[in-house]
């Protein structure tokens, strides 16, 4: 956190929040796009039990709080791949909305001043913060530059068939970073 002073996400709060059902059912417009990702996501069994052992560690991750907004790609990627991962071993996830809770983004803010999402916050089960994560995986931001290349001079419609072309190609790739991502983090702790 990027504050010295007490989080405003209190036990109380962090209660609140939505489950990932609730706010996938808010996102009509959007539905594809995190059906597609939630559906392309496998947490093997190795990745599972790896967690629920991190999880049964005194400090280890229990809770995960979630800022996103259904206008953004990277959202539509990331909420749900640790929607299954939270789903498979049974840690608690909350969603909240950034623009609804800016008290929230101004902990998280990516380099301190960017309201980047998603964030995703862990925590003990005793509420205490362990750590967070924005936006997308390392491997992911590695090959952004891969997915963006050429497209400044397409067509939008061009540059949606370019889009879909990558997400079927690569997008689980993506997918099971974000998951290695997180548990070499936490294995790290």
């Amino acid at each position: 956190m990027v504050t010295s002073s007490p989080s405003v996400v209190t036990p109380e709060r962090f209660a609140k929040g939505v489950s990932y059902a609730e706010y996938r059912s808010s996102a009509a417009e959007r539905g594809p796009a995190y059906d597609e990702n939630y559906n392309g996501t496998t947490v093997s069994e190795a990745d599972v039990k790896a967690f629920k052992e991190l999880m049964a560690q005194p400090d280890g991750p229990a809770k995960v709080l979630v800022l996103t907004e259904h206008w953004c790609p990277d959202c539509h990627r990331e909420v749900p791949v640790v929607a299954r991962l939270a789903e498979a071993t049974g840690m608690d996830m909350k969603i909240f909305l950034r623009d609804e809770n800016k008290d929230i983004m101004s902990e998280f803010k990516k380099d301190g001043e960017f309201e980047s999402i998603p964030v995703f916050v862990f925590y003990t089960k005793d509420h205490k913060y362990i750590t967070h994560f924005i936006e997308r995986s390392k491997y992911a931001n590695e090959h952004m530059s891969e997915m963006r290349a050429g497209t400044e001079n397409m067509t939008p419609e061009q540059r949606a068939e370019h889009s879909a072309k990558f997400r079927a190609e690569k997008w689980g790739d993506w997918r099971n970073a974000t998951i290695q991502q997180l548990k070499e983090t936490f294995t790290k702790k």
